[in-house]
């Protein structure tokens, strides 16, 4: 009996260690997938101003309401997201106590979209504005994990809390080494707000954006969003030249580099036969500028012919402008052919008025990737129509077979005519 007994018990423990082992590794890779995930803190101002009608003919904080459903509908699964709100429960006239009105809508983990959407529609403008406090708490809800870490930040207005200077908690967040990004929007072109918006999100290599329509605040917070989630990539700092003969040669990447009014920078990159070149450029406007201007960006041989260019224009109502080309080289017969030296230029047209800083340059980013070259020749741009070639024979076809037929349509009424 005592026999039976044991073995029983040894049975149960033996399942009981089986059921174990079988659990425990799955809890592991789930908090081993939670810990490498990526993580994004919506910072939202919910300060009195947000009730002023500007966007599209609604309320700022409708567009917001409205962007960030979108945003949550759209969230990758693999994304913790968290809403914190700065401005939206203190509605009286003392700075103290307005001053610590930042509060977490929605903490900083697996999205309920439900819930996180029920959230964001209680949400009313109420008081002041704290960027400082919020950043620092902000920081705190990101804590923990090896994943990116993103604060977006969303304000109509600069901080009303001073001295607690938010672009020196931004400095603070950054020297923590906790490889955390700030990025900032504004709903409302005020030199100092941009002013304030550009320092922080600059601090910790983040961007600043401009907003004031609604699809605009969508778009861009889909795109920070979707950008915690890829994986992070740490630009590498280069100094183009003013000639292609004293560039430095660049393998495919991404750079960051600093470009003056008017200035030229220029990169080199080899093309092996076979290969493609495919390069993007954005230059940020991180302080006052004249409206209409351009980014020009050129791959040329190093004789100084003009392969392909990219160009994009400005009016002042964005702060990022960006351009790419792509630059396919044909495969040799020759094995033994050597690679193509192609010059990469980046030129700007900005400018501004008097007593604005010209040095340090602007911020400009450079990404460089040579690929595989497509290996169909209707895989390659044709005279800038690539596949575009068999829309145009069908539109041409189509053109000589209705010049046909209304032609014998109204030679058949003139005859018909005659005859009555």
């Amino acid at each position: 009996m005592i026999r039976t007994q044991r073995l029983a018990a040894g049975v149960c423990a033996l399942l009981a260690a089986l059921t174990a082992g079988i659990a425990f590794p799955a809890g592991a890779v789930a908090d081993e997938t939670t810990a490498t995930a990526p993580k994004v803190d919506l910072v939202l101002d919910v300060s009195g101003s947000m009730r002023t009608k500007d966007m599209d003919g609604g309320t700022r904080m409708a567009a917001a309401k409205q962007a960030f459903n979108e945003v949550l509908d759209a969230t990758p699964e693999n994304v913790l997201l968290g809403i914190r709100t700065l401005g939206a429960n203190y509605p009286g006239d003392d700075q103290k106590t307005g001053c610590k009105d930042t509060a977490q809508l929605y903490p900083v983990g697996p999205l309920d979209r439900t819930e996180a959407k029920t959230a964001v529609a209680t949400l009313s403008p109420t008081g002041w504005t704290p960027i400082g406090p919020a950043l620092l708490k902000a920081a705190d809800d990101l804590e923990g994990g090896t994943g990116s870490k993103r604060i977006v930040l969303i304000s109509d207005g600069e901080d009303t809390c001073a001295p607690l200077d938010p672009c020196v908690v931004a400095r603070e967040i950054a020297a923590k080494g906790i490889g955390l990004t700030i990025d900032t929007l504004g709903l409302v072109p005020n030199v100092k707000m941009r002013q304030q918006l550009s320092c922080i999100a600059e601090a910790t290599g983040g961007t600043y954006t401009s907003v004031e329509h609604t699809e605009e605040l969508t778009d861009r917070v889909n795109q920070l969003v979707d950008r915690a989630a890829d994986p992070v990539v740490t630009p590498v700092a280069t100094q183009g030249a003013a000639s292609c003969a004293a560039a430095p040669a660049l393998k495919s990447g991404l750079y960051t580099d600093r470009e003056e009014f008017g200035q030229e920078r220029w990169y080199k990159v080899d093309v092996e036969p076979g290969q493609e070149l495919r390069a993007s450029v954005s230059v940020s406007a991180d302080r006052a500028l004249n409206p209409d201007y351009g980014v020009l960006l050129r791959a040329v041989t190093v004789h100084g012919r003009e392969i392909v260019r990219g160009e994009a224009a400005g009016n002042g109502r964005t702060d990022v402008i960006s351009t790419g080309l792509r630059y396919p080289k044909a495969e040799s017969d020759d094995d033994e052919a050597a690679a193509e030296t192609v010059c990469v230029q980046v030129t700007n047209s900005y400018s501004a008025a008097a007593g604005v800083k010209t040095t340090p340059g602007m911020p400009l980013e450079l990404t460089v990737d040579v690929v595989d070259g497509p290996s169909q020749a209707s895989d390659v741009a044709s005279f800038g129509l690539g596949r575009g070639w068999w829309l145009l024979g069908v539109l041409v076809l189509f053109g000589f077979l209705a010049g046909l037929l209304w032609g014998w349509v109204s030679r058949w009424r003139v005859a018909v005519w005659r005859t009555n």
